[in-house]
């Protein structure tokens, strides 16, 4: 049954003091109407603690960009990269960009190759929204909604990625449920990645990446020891990414967050090994560019040609799809970051962690 305010309530005693569950929590369809953000619609999920009030995520400079105004060439990504919590990439390209083979999509008269942009086009697509609100079970009470982003061309690939996001009223944490399905009649590439951007208060000084791995690698020439320690913003700082050999929990999930120990403040993500193989951070502790984001994806951080050449960028045949589920939520307090840091503790290697450093 849902905590809320210090108390659990069952449904008919939370029902008795309320006129609407809106009153204390619920999902709202709500419309951006300024800005480069103007049109796009947003829904405003209140799970009744946890997230309300407390700054979690990044936001960067360029705030919420409509998809009318997204670049999808080259590294124009950034210009409508707004942060924010969780960022999809995909769904047949993430990382870095690249120039591929346009083979598979049967035309060579018009492209032999295929260019694609950072990180794909997802982030920059409008979804269908299919539906949302909350469903009672018993006496715990779900927020939830439901749609669908469609990637398509013509002589190019058809897919489609449905979603559906829960919350459970009383909890600060959230889940995602994603499958994505090749919907044409030609096998297409696909690549997956979730970029999850975590920034002040809970990126400061002497706050601390926890994550499972064997060992730590980075293709960005700086040191690995002492990466999952954060500092203070530094001017003119340049990024880095580092890559994790990770161990996961018996039942295939990964454990990861980032702590601010002295706020007692937390965010962490927990995901399948078997679904999201390789995970990444990418480290930007700049002025006002401050922000580390946790990555968990289908492929190496080295990116698509990379992938390709080691045989693991996966292809989708027509009408086959792939599932990924992630949870994303809140540690609050001494007690939340302690239980969850020994989680991690306990799939550590005896020795510790392997600081490898540079890959290449």
């Amino acid at each position: 049954m849902p905590e809320l305010f210090g108390t659990r309530y069952q449904r008919a005693e939370l029902l008795r003091r309320v006129g609407r569950l809106e009153q204390v929590a619920g999902v709202r369809l709500v419309t951006i109407g300024d800005g480069q953000g103007r049109g796009v619609r947003v829904l405003e999920f209140r799970t009744g603690t946890g997230f309300a009030g407390q700054a979690l995520s990044w936001l960067s400079a360029a705030g919420v960009v409509a998809p009318w105004y997204y670049e999808p060439d080259g590294w124009g990504w950034f210009r409508a990269w707004g942060g924010g919590m969780v960022v999809t990439c995909g769904l047949d390209h993430t990382l870095g960009p690249a120039q591929d083979s346009a083979a598979h999509f049967n035309q060579p008269h018009l492209r032999g190759t295929v260019p694609y942009g950072l990180h794909g086009r997802a982030g920059g697509l409008p979804a269908r929204l299919a539906g949302y609100g909350e469903r009672w079970d018993g006496d715990e009470c779900v927020l939830w909604a439901e749609g669908e982003v469609l990637q398509s061309a013509v002589f190019g690939e058809q897919l489609v990625l449905h979603r559906r996001i829960e919350a459970r009223v009383g909890e600060s944490r959230f889940v995602l449920h994603d499958e994505v399905t090749n919907t044409g009649h030609t096998r297409v590439s696909h690549m997956f990645l979730y970029h999850c951007n975590t920034g002040f208060p809970v990126v400061d000084e002497a706050s601390e990446l926890l994550v499972p791995s064997r060992r730590t690698t980075t293709d960005y020439r700086v040191p690995v020891e002492g990466y999952h320690l954060m500092s203070a913003p530094v001017r003119d700082a340049t990024e880095a990414c580092f890559e994790h050999d990770l161990i996961a929990e018996p039942a295939g999930t990964v454990p990861v967050a980032l702590v601010n120990r002295a706020l007692g403040l937390g965010v962490y993500q927990v995901f399948r090994r078997d679904q999201l193989p390789f995970h990444t951070v990418w480290r930007m502790l700049g002025e006002g560019t401050y922000a580390l984001a946790m990555e968990p994806g289908t492929n190496r951080d080295a990116g698509r040609l990379d992938a390709r050449e080691r045989g693991e960028l996966q292809w989708l045949e027509p009408g086959e799809g792939r599932r990924y589920d992630l949870e994303i939520g809140a540690l609050a307090g001494t007690g939340a970051i302690g239980s969850f840091a020994a989680r991690v503790s306990r799939l550590t290697p005896a020795n510790g962690h392997d600081h490898t450093g540079q890959r290449r």
